[in-house]
């Protein structure tokens, strides 16, 4: 299939990456890699008074915008694709000068978006601390009995961010009692009762459950009247 001829530029100038061997039609040289149309014949780039560009490929958006705007004189180069018989954008000639102020800019970009993800990182980090000690301190509220440094561990653990856990529901960020307990309970079940033995072992979870909800009451009840010594 023979490229068409490309489509007028919607704005700039517009040089194209031939599929077939071409010679520039002022000077003879060839074939070309890049060429202009100009009154329908093929011009190389030097003659085309493009030379001095150099050749951005597509891929950066940020950078392409920034090299044509810092860019006194640009184009777009496009390639005819057979298989879709259209021609598509490849990328964009601008002033070497240009595109080293492009690079600078986004350069000054990219540092200023590490030092705000940064900020945001230690803002969070602060806010899951404080948010733990909530958590852990109601926990105490609740069951006085709780040794201090397990309440901490299962603050830490339902609370961890993005884990889904209880603690980041709205519930628990509400610090809604129910949501603590579930906490408490999920603890217990797991580190104070042969519970995950039994799922190991082939225990359906509702049998499993069952079995072990004397021991999680025992605990529970302990934990709510005994007031513990400082962990």
């Amino acid at each position: 299939m023979t490229a068409p001829p490309p489509p007028l530029a919607r704005s700039g100038l517009l040089v194209v990456q031939p599929l077939r061997r071409k010679h520039c039609a002022e000077c003879r040289r060839g074939p070309l890699s890049l060429l202009a149309i100009e009154e329908g014949a093929p011009r190389c780039l030097d003659c085309a008074d493009l030379g001095h560009l150099v050749f951005l490929p597509r891929g950066d958006t940020a950078l392409t915008r920034r090299s044509r705007e810092e860019s006194a004189l640009s184009a777009v180069v496009v390639r005819f694709n057979r298989r879709k018989g259209r021609y598509e954008r490849q990328g964009v000639l601008v002033e070497e000068a240009g595109l080293a102020r492009a690079e600078a800019r986004c350069l000054a970009d990219a540092e200023a978006r590490r030092r705000r993800r940064a900020r945001d990182a230690r803002r969070r980090a602060a806010e899951d601390v404080r948010f733990a000690d909530a958590f852990a301190a109601e926990i105490r509220r609740l069951f006085p009995g709780c040794p201090a440094d397990r309440a901490r561990s299962i603050a830490e653990h339902a609370s961890l961010r993005g884990s889904g856990r209880v603690g980041r529901s709205a519930a628990g960020r509400a610090l809604s009692e129910g949501a603590v307990i579930s906490a408490v309970v999920a603890s217990v079940r797991h580190l104070d009762t042969p519970y995950d033995g039994l799922l190991m072992a082939g225990v359906a979870r509702h049998e499993a459950r069952r079995r072990i909800a004397a021991g999680v009451e025992s605990a529970l009840r302990a934990w709510r009247e005994t007031e513990a010594g400082v962990g």
